[in-house]
């Protein structure tokens, strides 16, 4: 019996589609018909075509499935139409949830986020149980997961369904097409375009340990639980000296205030909304930046016998595969 993955041509879904055919896995690849399928070039799988906000295609897709690996999300840190992505990620969740219960498949992986979790003042690493609530989420992608996982763990209890929620940290790596934020950051800096940083941190992991984390979470997860899949700890100087590294030269020195982005942010966001195309510099973004997102993995790494690899690793495979695919030109 195969495992539905959705979104399975994205960043995230499609290094989980790699992993479970690695495994020997037979894959569904449930994609939207528009959707760039570039990251399944080349791989075995069954594509059902639909989308997660029309119940009737997902019914389709699952029927025959033994599991199922929901990691497809709106994931966007500015977006015109912040009502459409919580149907998305919200009700569009809990219609994966519908269909997999419908279907009786053994179990069901929700791909979350640590967009979810509370930080900690002291800039330590928080875990599963720091305390967080909805009025702690900065901007629409973040709310929308934050509803979306308490969602999805009230439906799947009443279901009956055994769900697993993972929480990727900041994957970086081959094949973010689109690119993600982060993405973005790696090909800026490599492309010698980023002069200045502010001062801020995230939790660096290699998308490929994200994608095996899902599959552990498949095997040995506890329903009901959630896992942190995550990295390093690092400050963005240090993931722009990684950049810099690579290509042999210096990294950027200048550090900038957080207050000095806002007006940079305020007036890309002023063209966005003319242009309707997402603005380089975010409000939302800038907020988060002010923020250390620094996670622990112990729970998933005890639990689950989940790993990760060093950072490094992860943002020279990310610039090889920008450089290989024309990003940096």
């Amino acid at each position: 019996m195969s495992v539905l993955v959705t979104g399975a041509n994205g960043f995230v879904g499609a290094a989980v589609v790699r992993a479970l055919l690695a495994d020997g896995e037979a894959v569904r690849a449930f994609v939207r018909a528009s959707s760039d399928r570039r990251n399944l070039e080349g791989l075995d799988v069954d594509v059902a075509e639909g989308d997660i906000t029309v119940p009737d295609t997902l019914r389709q897709a699952v029927r025959g499935c033994r599991a199922v690996l929901h990691v497809a999300a709106d994931y966007r840190l500015w977006v015109p139409d912040a009502d459409r992505m919580l149907a998305t990620n919200v009700q569009g969740s809990l219609n994966v949830l519908e269909a997999a219960a419908a279907a009786a498949v053994e179990r069901l992986v929700y791909t979350s986020s640590v967009a979810t979790l509370g930080l900690r003042a002291d800039r330590g690493p928080a875990d599963e149980e720091t305390p967080v609530g909805l009025d702690d989420m900065i901007g629409p992608y973040k709310r929308s997961k934050y509803l979306a996982e308490q969602a999805v763990a009230r439906r799947a209890a009443e279901l009956g369904l055994h769900v697993v929620t993972v929480n990727p940290s900041t994957p970086v790596g081959p094949g973010d097409v689109k690119p993600t934020p982060t993405g973005r950051i790696i090909v800026d800096a490599a492309a010698g375009r980023i002069p200045a940083f502010v001062d801020t941190g995230l939790n660096l992991v290699h998308v490929d340990d994200v994608a095996r984390g899902h599959l552990l979470a498949l095997e040995r997860g506890v329903p009901g639980q959630r896992y942190i899949l995550g990295g390093e700890d690092m400050s963005l100087e240090q993931i722009l000296e990684l950049v810099a590294r690579h290509y042999g030269r210096r990294p950027p020195r200048i550090r900038l205030p957080h207050w000095l982005v806002y007006p940079v942010a305020a007036g890309s966001e002023a063209v966005s909304k003319l242009t309707k195309r997402e603005p380089r510099v975010s409000m939302d973004s800038v907020r988060m930046s002010s923020k250390h997102m620094y996670f622990s993995s112990r729970k998933a790494e005890t639990e689950l016998g989940y790993r990760w690899r060093d950072p490094a690793e992860a943002v020279t495979d990310a610039i090889d595969w920008f450089e290989r695919h024309g990003y940096l030109k």
